[in-house]
């Protein structure tokens, strides 16, 4: 796996550019990337077009966060059949249900915030990690220190130091707050990637990275009805090629950002999928 301790080079999304320079520009001009952002403009655009959205869509942005959670955890341990998470109402047992539980009060959370991420986005991941780890009150809210342990099973990189996270963070929310011409989708995957390989909180990093990359969709207006859950397709690929990506992406070449933003845009094509699948349903009758 490629590193990310304190002596590597952060990826390039993580950097300022010089002369005031957009750095994601950079990245939605490299191979490939224009392609895999026309494909989700298309699928998203095709749900949107359903006749069920334009008379249900509430059901759908509804169903959606339920399965968007779900695939949220799956990735991280807790992979439950769908109709368990729908009949489930008690997520204080044991690690998978904590996880359950912890996924659709993101999801949940995820939509209130959306007005403050542009202006403060280091305050909006403070209040995901609040949201999702709320059993550990010593930890939560906040950035992990020097020597404090992560718990993050699936994420099996090597951890920047707390100077490089902070550090990185700061860089990240400062291109957040400026705006960049790249499309969403280059911003969501940066977002999303940047917060694994950083792993910033003492747990729940995967969670909140989903979560965040929700807020860039739908904040973005890519997805203003959230209702192209990314996670879903995420949990669709699978954890082996989700690291793959993954290892590109913290790899800062441009072949490997290119396919993480890839992999980001096709998970989105499978959520899009999904909601289809479920207007579907219902012009049937049958959900």
């Amino acid at each position: 796996m490629s590193t990310t301790g304190a002596t590597a080079d952060p990826p390039p999304s993580s950097r300022k550019g010089s002369n005031g320079a957009d750095p994601l520009a950079a990245l939605g001009a490299l191979p490939g990337v224009a392609e895999s952002v026309e494909s989700v403009r298309k699928a998203v655009d095709r749900v949107y077009g359903h006749r069920v959205m334009r008379r249900r869509s509430n059901e759908i942005t509804s169903e959606a966060a339920l399965r968007g959670a779900r695939g949220s955890a799956a990735l991280s341990g807790a992979d439950w059949a769908l109709e368990e998470v729908r009949r489930r109402t008690d997520f204080s047992g044991d690690d998978e249900a904590r996880t359950m539980g912890a996924a659709l009060r993101l999801t949940a959370e995820a939509g209130q915030l959306l007005s403050v991420w542009r202006q403060s986005p280091l305050r909006v991941l403070a209040r995901l990690h609040l949201v999702a780890a709320a059993d550990k009150a010593d930890e939560v809210g906040r950035p992990r220190q020097e020597g404090e342990p992560v718990d993050e099973p699936l994420i099996e990189l090597p951890l920047p130091s707390a100077a490089e996270t902070h550090g990185r963070l700061e860089g990240l929310a400062e291109l957040i707050i400026a705006g960049s011409s790249a499309p969403a989708l280059v911003m969501a995957a940066v977002v999303h990637g940047e917060l694994l390989a950083l792993r910033p909180f003492a747990s729940h990093n995967g969670l909140v990275a989903r979560a965040a990359e929700r807020i860039v969709l739908v904040g973005s207006g890519l997805d203003p009805k959230s209702v192209c859950p990314a996670e879903v397709g995420h949990a669709e690929l699978g954890r082996a090629a989700y690291l793959a990506a993954l290892d590109g992406y913290v790899s800062g070449t441009s072949e490997g950002m290119a396919a993480w933003i890839a992999h980001c845009g096709k998970a989105v094509e499978l959520g899009v999928r999904e909601s289809t699948a479920v207007c579907e349903a219902l012009q049937r009758g049958a959900a």
